[in-house]
């Protein structure tokens, strides 16, 4: 039987790894490959089959419609009238709450990111009998094993 299980950086593998060799797996039984997560940078424009779930147009809706008001409110006193400055306004506002989500994605936020939660960095696997599965199971999750797969 073979059991793989991700970690995440940390003393705990080794003690994990110390605590299976004191209950009999021997060295050569217990295999550890270090992962490389992906860095990527971010897309700016979604897919359909991809969304980073940050939107470039939410402070361009909410200044298109304050600037829609406002430049409805003020079109009452000029010469185009009410509706062509809303329009206006709207559409002004909408630029530049685009133009700046678009500074604060491309130059202030510029860092590189991973996926939200937890990341696996360690990929611990070992063989050993079925009846030690269950045992070897629970000392790699009492140590903090992200996930543990078992091939019989």
């Amino acid at each position: 039987m073979q059991l793989f299980s991700t970690f995440e950086h940390s003393a705990h593998i080794e003690l994990a790894i110390a605590t299976l060799e004191k209950k009999g797996i021997s060295k050569e039984d217990i295999f550890v490959v270090p992962v490389d997560n992906q860095l990527e940078n971010r897309k700016l424009f979604d897919t359909l089959h991809r969304s980073d779930g940050t939107s470039l147009i939410d402070v361009g809706v909410a200044l298109g419609t304050a600037l829609a008001v406002v430049g409805a409110s003020i079109g009452f006193k000029l010469s185009w009238g009410p509706i062509y400055w809303g329009l206006i306004g709207a559409a002004g506002g909408f630029v530049i709450g685009l133009f700046i989500r678009l500074v604060t994605e491309l130059i202030i936020k510029k860092k590189n990111r991973l996926s939200k939660g937890k990341h696996s960095e360690i990929i611990v696997v070992i063989d050993c009998a079925e009846t030690d599965g269950d045992m070897v199971e629970n000392i790699l999750f009492s140590h903090f094993a992200i996930g543990v797969g078992k091939v019989i």
